[in-house]
C-alpha cells in the first residue's frame, strides 16, 4: 500500500524502526483487534492501539463512566459520567487518530454474542475484571482459533500473558495456567481490594505492546510465559507455562467442546 503524507509523517517513528518499517506499520493498518473492557487495562490499550494506527479497533463493554473509574480510567474524563464507556472511548480514539475504524459493542460478553463478537478480529486483548469473562474469552478464543492477549491487575500487582492454545501441543491456554475460576469471595476485586491507577497504564500498556508485536510478527511471543509485575517492589519475573495434558479445554482429552459450561454467564 503506499502510504498518505499524513500517515508518513504520524507513523513516522514507527517506519524508521528496522523491525517494523513500511511492511509493520501495513500490517498494522490492516489489523483487526477487539478490546474486551473500556476499564482500567482497556484505557491504555485503547489509546495505544488506535495511536500506532491499528485499522480496526473493536470494543466491548456493558457498563457507563462513573466517577470512581476516573482515579485509573485515563480514556474517560469527568464531563463522560453517565456516558457509555464505549462511546467516551470512541470519542477518545477519534481524538487521537480519525483514521480508525471504531466498532463499539455496548453489550455484556456471553457465550450466545461471544463468537459473533470475535469473528471479525484477528486478536483478542482481554482487559476484564472479572474470572467468568476471563474463562469466557480464553474458551471462545481457543474454540474459535483466535490469539488472545490477556492482563488482569490488583492492588499493586499485574500479570500478563499471551495464549495461542489453539496451534496445538507446544501452546498452553487460559485453563493450563488457573483450571477453573476460584470460589465467590476468594480473590477480592478491584473495588473491594483497590488497585494503584498508574498499575492499570503499565499492564495496560505492556498488553498493548504484545498485541502490536502479534500484528506485526515481530519479536519473541508471550505465548507460553507469564509476565509478573510487582509495583511496589519494582520486580518482573517471567514464567514458563506449559500446556497441561490433563486440561479440559486443550489437553489430550478435552471435556470443553463448546460454551454451554458458560451459559448462565
Amino acid at each position: 500500500m503506499e502510504f498518505t503524507d499524513d500517515q508518513l509523517q504520524r507513523y513516522a517513528r514507527h517506519i524508521v524502526l528496522p523491525e517494523v518499517g513500511g511492511i509493520g506499520q501495513e500490517k498494522l493498518l490492516s489489523g483487526k483487534v477487539l478490546v474486551v473492557g473500556a476499564g482500567g487495562l482497556g484505557a491504555p490499550l485503547i489509546l495505544y492501539l488506535a495511536a500506532a494506527g491499528v485499522g480496526t479497533l473493536g470494543v466491548v463493554d456493558d457498563d457507563v463512566v462513573d466517577l470512581s473509574n476516573l482515579q485509573r480510567q485515563v480514556i474517560h474524563a469527568t464531563g463522560n459520567i453517565g456516558t457509555p464507556k464505549v462511546e467516551s472511548a470512541a470519542a477518545a480514539v477519534t481524538a487521537i487518530n480519525p483514521d480508525v475504524n471504531f466498532q463499539p459493542h455496548y453489550t455484556r460478553l456471553t457465550s450466545e454474542n461471544i463468537y459473533a463478537l470475535i469473528e471479525g478480529y484477528d486478536i483478542i486483548a482481554d482487559g476484564s475484571d472479572n474470572f467468568e469473562t476471563r474463562f469466557l474469552v480464553n474458551d471462545a478464543c481457543h474454540l474459535a482459533g483466535k490469539t488472545l492477549v490477556s492482563g488482569a491487575i490488583l492492588r499493586f500487582e499485574g500479570q500478563i500473558a499471551t495464549f495461542k492454545s489453539y496451534r496445538g501441543a507446544d501452546y498452553p491456554c487460559y485453563r493450563c495456567l488457573y483450571r477453573e475460576p476460584p470460589p465467590a469471595g476468594m480473590v477480592p476485586s478491584c473495588s473491594e481490594g483497590g488497585v494503584l491507577g498508574a498499575l492499570a497504564g503499565t499492564v495496560g500498556s505492556m498488553q498493548a505492546t504484545e498485541v502490536l508485536k502479534e500484528l506485526m510478527g515481530i519479536g519473541t511471543s508471550l505465548s507460553g510465559q507469564l509476565m509478573l509485575y510487582d509495583a511496589l517492589e519494582t520486580e518482573y519475573r517471567k514464567i514458563s507455562l506449559k500446556r497441561d495434558s490433563d486440561c479440559p479445554l486443550c489437553g489430550d482429552h478435552p471435556t470443553i467442546s463448546d460454551l454451554s459450561i458458560h451459559a448462565a454467564a
